[in-house]
């Protein structure tokens, strides 16, 4: 069952949540060989409104970039979550806790977006932007039901795999701390971004958090030069998803009657032998604390297995009308991954940049284009 492609409206909200707009800065020339460049820097003024104290860091001889930019950027991804606390209900009847019973073996999410970054520099070390981003991604996930038997190891009763696809729609606000000296620059990216995904009952909030430290390499045009940084992608999803979607968006059929009926019939084989196990006890024994635990566990999650197979049965009866609901808590097996990347600027209108994510299990590559002009 695809009840997990809300793995992928996660992901979404992660893929347009990176910190992609060109990296540039508020550069402090220093040294004997920029002394022309310094005295330009403080003697010609400084002609925008933005950034405020623009003018007061010119003449102090800092290199400021032009005040607003317009960015696009392309992004894959790659990122497996944990999931938690996972409760279904189908039709809006009873919810079915799931936890614990419920096994995810695989959970490959894998997405790509486009994304439009709008920004302006409020302050000269201060960059605020909007990002504004559609996407489109696929879920893989292979989940099973599993139980205890009357030796107490847990036995798979009942597994489905599954593959979910959809768009998403996003909407975030971020800010970068930044400063530069000598062509050495310290970035701290951070945005907050709510993704509008069809199966989700509210927006996927996501918090990123990416340091940066890179160096400038000039070029023989004074305007040109390239950057490559490395540094660190942190992010912070929020934990819990409730939403409802159509079962036969989600439901694979190939082979889902078959699948169910033998679940409950090995529900039912393992129900007989978890009794059998508790009846050929003495009376001693059953009185044991360890063997009471037992035994009670294992009809517990007997008896969730039974009434969520059950219920699903009914529901694949007449999928076409049939609908799912579902709670979960997810997190991400890796909230950090490192980065590097680079950036060739033609002039201080144009940059073209790209940055790679890896070292955990989340991976991303960016790439992008941005025009800047002064206000």
């Amino acid at each position: 069952m695809r009840i997990t492609g809300t793995f992928l409206a996660f992901l979404v909200a992660f893929v347009v949540s990176l910190p992609t707009h060109a990296q540039i800065f508020s550069n402090k020339p220093v040294g004997r060989k920029n002394e022309s460049l310094i005295d330009s820097l403080k003697n010609r003024g400084y002609p925008y409104a933005l950034p405020i104290w623009g003018a007061k860091a010119a003449a102090l001889g800092f290199d400021l970039p032009y005040s607003a930019g317009l960015g696009t950027q392309f992004i894959l991804s790659e990122a497996p979550l944990t999931i938690e606390n996972l409760m279904l209900g189908f039709n809006g009847g009873e919810m079915h806790d799931l936890d614990g019973i419920v096994r995810f073996d695989k959970s490959v999410a894998t997405a790509q977006g486009l994304s439009f970054r709008p920004d302006i520099w409020l302050f000269p070390f201060l960059n605020v932007y909007a990002i504004l981003g559609k996407n489109q991604g696929t879920t893989e996930v292979g989940w099973g039901l599993w139980l205890p038997d009357s030796a107490g190891v847990d036995r798979q009763v009942f597994r489905s795999d599954s593959k979910v696809e959809f768009n998403a729609t996003t909407f975030g606000l971020g800010l970068t701390p930044t400063i530069g000296v000598a062509g050495a620059w310290l970035a701290l990216d951070m945005n907050f971004t709510w993704s509008d995904v069809p199966q989700l009952e509210d927006p996927a909030f996501a918090f990123v958090f990416g340091p940066r430290l890179g160096k400038r390499i000039p070029l023989k045009d004074p305007q040109s030069n390239l950057n490559f940084w490395v540094g660190g992608f942190r992010l912070k999803l929020n934990s819990q998803t409730v939403g409802s979607v159509a079962l036969g968006d989600v439901l694979s059929t190939d082979g889902l009657g078959s699948n169910i009926d033998a679940g409950i019939d090995r529900v039912a084989e393992l129900d007989q032998q978890v009794d059998a196990w508790w009846n050929s006890l003495s009376p001693l024994q059953q009185a044991n604390p360890v063997n009471e635990a037992r035994y009670n566990a294992a009809n517990a999650a007997l008896d969730r297995a039974g009434a969520f197979l059950d219920d699903i049965d009914r529901a694949v009866t007449n999928i076409s009308s049939s609908t799912v609901q579902y709670s979960i808590d997810k997190r991400q097996k890796d909230m950090w991954n490192f980065i590097i990347g680079g950036q060739f600027q033609l002039n201080k209108h144009w940059m073209v940049r790209a940055e790679y994510g890896f070292l955990a299990a989340r991976t991303q590559f960016l790439t992008g284009l941005q025009y800047r002009f002064g206000l």
